[in-house]
């Protein structure tokens, strides 16, 4: 599934890893949620493709340690594009595949790993704070932590460069707030402002059809908690409102690691930040910071 050979080197804008130097995060891949749904065949090897619903299509990058998510969500006039990845490969190429309808973007956030090809799209929802205008500028010393050693599995796309990787400034043609629609004609998504992970998080929630795209505030596996920008009060009365929405609520659509998680893990989340905060588990040492576990997932965090 996966080629690789002797040793770390770039050459010709590729890069390979030895199966020596295997990254641990990587071994176990691919993850066995993904067995049991609708992979769709598209030309581009970096991303996986995942059809979770009518109309909803993951776009999977299981190549890089992120294991980002991002999700092309379609309308019958319109789409959504709700994250653009890591600008590793082209992913408006890869849109162009599943639909021929004009597309939007939105984002969860404004981290690298999730506006990396905003720059290719015309249409961009960006929200109305100091920190997405920031971001919105582009950057590269978090973009080059990306294709550092252990972060890639397997092989980048010929034509990319790492050493001038970064990511790239885009234009924002409209600012979004909180409980703002989004009308695809035939498919609405409401706007939640749900800041604490950054202060311009959001969640999207497809009320006719269950659904919530969770973003960075939630996904099984460690939850980044520990930049200077997360504000863990924030954070907690964040996930208090959305898991209030859990009856009304059939899939959760996180963006890392895989694409499908019940409601219920809504409530558990709420829980563990609660017993977090009230000082009641003990964290354990991870890469210079503190990893708070529970079942499925965790919160890394700083000291």
């Amino acid at each position: 599934m996966r080629m690789f050979i002797a040793s770390w080197f770039i050459t010709l804008g590729v890069l390979f890893v030895a199966p020596a130097q295997l990254p641990e995060w990587c071994r176990d891949l691919p993850r066995p949620e993904y067995r049991s749904l609708d992979r769709v065949a598209v030309s581009d090897k970096w991303f996986e493709v995942y059809r979770i619903r009518p109309g909803v299509f993951a776009i999977y990058e299981p190549h890089q340690s992120e294991e980002v998510i991002s999700y092309l969500i379609l309308g019958h006039k319109r789409a959504l594009l709700f994250d653009t990845g890591m600008g590793i490969s082209d992913i408006k190429k890869l849109t162009a595949e599943l639909t021929a309808l004009p597309i939007a973007v939105v984002n969860s956030h404004t981290h690298n790993d999730h506006i990396g090809d905003n720059w290719r799209f015309s249409d961009v929802y960006g929200m109305d704070t100091a920190f997405t205008r920031e971001n919105a500028r582009g950057s590269s010393s978090d973009a080059q932590k990306e294709v550092a050693p252990g972060e890639i599995c397997g092989e980048l796309p010929r034509a990319f460069n790492a050493k001038t990787y970064s990511t790239r400034p885009f234009r924002i043609t409209h600012w979004l707030h909180d409980g703002d629609k989004i009308d695809l004609d035939g498919r609405v998504l409401q706007v939640i402002a749900t800041p604490g992970h950054t202060p311009d998080s959001v969640m999207l929630w497809d009320e006719a059809n269950g659904l919530l795209f969770t973003g960075d505030m939630y996904y099984p596996g460690p939850i980044f908690l520990y930049r200077p920008e997360t504000d863990l009060d924030a954070y907690q009365a964040s996930l208090a409102k959305v898991a209030a929405m859990a009856p009304r609520l059939k899939l959760l659509l996180p963006a890392h690691n895989v694409p499908v998680a019940g409601p219920s893990d809504l409530t558990r989340v709420v829980e563990a930040m609660q017993q977090v905060r009230a000082k009641q588990i003990k964290p354990v040492p991870h890469d210079a910071r503190w990893e708070y576990k529970f079942l499925g997932f965790s919160f890394l965090m700083r000291e």
